[in-house]
């Protein structure tokens, strides 16, 4: 084995990572085929925790003893699986919650208000004095929170700022400010939007499916800034097509890159590329953490930031 501890970018977003491991690590990069002679060195994967981790790649790697999460969500990992076979697991938790909770703010005003259809208005020489877009206000609008956990808090105060009418719905009951709702589906009868903020994992994978969607209406807006596969993504788009779902937001998607094509002709949606933590006051931070952890389980010591 290597002196120094070496360690496997998994996904290729990840790459640019690379320069802050190699003054400290071997780093081996899984797209560029680690030789077979370094899989006894890897003793570390360095993965993004919403895709799948490969279990035939962690049996492959035999002194394997960390996966460690760039990422705050985990629910491509199977974490008891791991911890049955001796891998600790570490994430990147409390970091962009704040600015995920902006973004979702940012998706509403840009369906609800219209932004980019007036910004092409403008741009397209469009602009009429006898056509002017009537938009639905900020204020008063009945907002529902599925999931209230850091982003869905910090969604939930921005909205107050608004002055918007706040409710919520969970699995479990919680301490707060806002009132919950019996069910998810009453909470979306009664929203004039939905924001999905809740952690995803298997048991509640298409969670927001056609009669949550059908139940927020011809006039509701639904905004994901959670996980893709929360959402029936193609009840969703057949829901909007026909007019039975008013609006969508999106910043996640079932398969991410999302293809172009899938969204062609869909109307009434607002689409990033899963952009709302990414800023340049979390991302370091997510790189700090990463480093941190690494850094105490080479050294013996416990994890800064364990998966719970």
């Amino acid at each position: 084995m290597t002196q120094r501890p070496a360690v496997l970018v998994v996904q290729p977003h990840l790459a640019p990572l690379s320069g802050f491991l190699e003054t400290l690590y071997d780093v081996y990069r899984l797209w560029e085929g680690p030789p077979l002679e370094a899989e006894p060195d890897i003793r570390a994967l360095i993965v993004a925790g919403e895709h799948p981790l490969d279990k035939g790649l962690v049996e492959r790697l035999p002194n394997l003893s960390l996966v460690a999460c760039f990422t705050s969500g985990h629910e491509g990992i199977d974490v008891d699986w791991c911890r049955a076979r001796g891998l600790a697991v570490s994430h990147a938790p409390g970091v962009n919650h704040e600015d995920v909770a902006d973004h979702a703010l940012g998706l509403i005003l840009a369906s609800r208000r219209s932004i980019f259809e007036g910004d092409r208005a403008v741009r397209g020489g469009d602009w009429r004095r006898d056509a002017r877009t009537i938009t639905p206000s900020m204020k008063d609008a009945k907002l529902g929170i599925v999931g209230l956990g850091s982003i869905g808090r910090a969604v939930a105060q921005r909205a107050a700022a608004f002055r918007m009418d706040i409710r919520w719905w969970g699995p479990r009951e919680k301490q707060a400010d806002w009132p919950r709702m019996g069910s998810l589906v009453e909470l979306a009868r009664w929203a004039d939007l939905l924001v999905v903020a809740c952690k995803a994992d298997e048991s509640n994978r298409g969670l927001i499916d056609r009669e949550v969607m059908t139940a927020l209406g011809p006039e509701g807006l639904l905004v994901n800034v959670a996980r893709g596969v929360l959402v029936d993504e193609d009840a969703l788009i057949e829901l909007l097509k026909s007019g039975t779902l008013g609006a969508a937001a999106l910043d996640v998607f079932e398969e991410e890159p999302t293809p172009a094509d899938r969204w062609a002709g869909v109307p009434n949606v607002v689409l990033t590329p899963h952009t709302g933590g990414a800023t340049q006051a979390a991302v370091p931070a997510m790189l700090g953490l990463l480093l941190q952890n690494l850094a105490a389980h080479f050294a013996g010591r416990p994890l800064v930031t364990p998966v719970a």
